[in-house]
């Protein structure tokens, strides 16, 4: 319904009796030739990861896996703007990622490929600081090589130890790993830079209470709920990036792609003004699909990967339209009682 309603996109749920990635792989191959575009969902760490990447190789249609791509790009979207009302460069802040997931994974990979020097990151997994020096990571690397590389290419300090000597003098913190509260300490957010960011997205309750972040001195908080101001969730972003990827009949959707919605994202918050409690906008801010599908259509226009060329205008148009129809559409089908209304809390 959220593909629907928000971007324009017709999609339905396949659900596949198996856990092998082969298995997977192959019976998303099978069908691929009925279909526009593949969203993954709910792919276990680390198997989602080469199964994107295999697919994204074999298939001529564009492969999502949206627990990475899309939080990653909702992610970026809300760094680039929290460091925005903070005066910070992006590519100048040491940034502190807890938890090794698929979620983070993604989002190091998107943010480095943004340009963010490797060595401003510093990532955490259950058993501490991600470093070269690391023997499990290393002896592992066969069945996680995605936690192998990360080791070698960014802690450029080379920090060990566990959270609490990651997070120190770091200036942004994102947050995906054991739900709270109780999982961050005050006390360590305390030993973060002045004006610190901090996204804490475990669910269902994040690793350190908002309220008590801000008491520790960080400046701005984001989760993954909606009862709590700036909301990082990936729902602002995979159906106005399906949008545009389909528009223009686009055979992948790159990293480079999620960057440019990550950027859509962040600029339709900043025209409407920014602060320490909004710097993404909310799904009830429907302008922010088209906008994403604008500058990803574009996006692939200019990678040489779209089947379909369009001018940013016709791009917008056409989107503005499917999206518009999509929710007129729905509106009936609730109106009729098809679709149940959303609960009211």
């Amino acid at each position: 319904l959220l593909f629907k309603y928000l971007g324009g996109v017709g999609a339905f749920p396949i659900m596949l009796d198996t856990q092998d990635p082969e298995e997977i792989i192959q019976a998303v191959k099978w069908i691929a030739p009925g279909f526009g575009g593949v969203n993954l969902e709910d792919f276990a760490n680390p198997k989602c990861f080469y199964i994107l990447d295999r697919l994204r190789k074999e298939l001529d249609i564009p492969v999502w896996h949206d627990d990475q791509q899309g939080t990653a790009s909702i992610t970026l979207a809300g760094v680039i703007n929290a460091l925005k009302v903070v005066g910070k460069d992006i590519n100048k802040v040491t940034y502190c990622v807890i938890g090794t997931g698929a979620a983070n994974i993604a989002f190091v990979r998107i943010l480095l490929s943004a340009g963010v020097p490797e060595g401003n990151v510093i990532m955490v997994d259950s058993k501490g600081i991600l470093h070269p020096g690391r023997e499990d990571l290393e002896k592992n690397q066969d069945k996680n090589p995605y936690k192998w590389h990360y080791a070698q290419v960014t802690n450029a300090e080379h920090r060990t130890g566990d959270m609490t000597e990651a997070i120190a003098g770091s200036d942004v913190l994102i947050a995906a790993s054991k739900p709270g509260p109780g999982t961050i300490k005050q006390e360590w957010l305390r030993a973060m830079n002045k004006d610190a960011i901090a996204f804490i997205m475990a669910n269902p309750t994040p690793e350190i209470w908002p309220w008590e972040a801000k008491e520790a001195g960080v400046r701005i908080v984001g989760t993954g709920r909606s009862d709590f101001s700036n909301q990082v969730n990936n729902s602002i972003g995979f159906p106005g990036i399906f949008r545009g990827t389909l528009d223009v009949f686009a055979k992948t959707i790159t990293d480079e792609m999620a960057i440019a919605a990550a950027y859509a994202i962040a600029e339709t918050a900043e025209k409407k003004g920014i602060n320490d409690n909004y710097i993404v906008p909310t799904m009830m801010e429907t302008e922010v699909f088209v906008n994403e599908a604008v500058a990803v259509g574009m996006k692939a226009i200019e990678q040489g990967i779209a089947r379909r060329i369009l001018t940013a205008d016709e791009l917008r148009h056409e989107a503005e339209t499917k999206i518009r129809h999509a929710q007129a559409e729905t509106k009936i089908l609730m109106d009729a009682g098809h679709i149940a209304p959303p609960p009211r809390d």
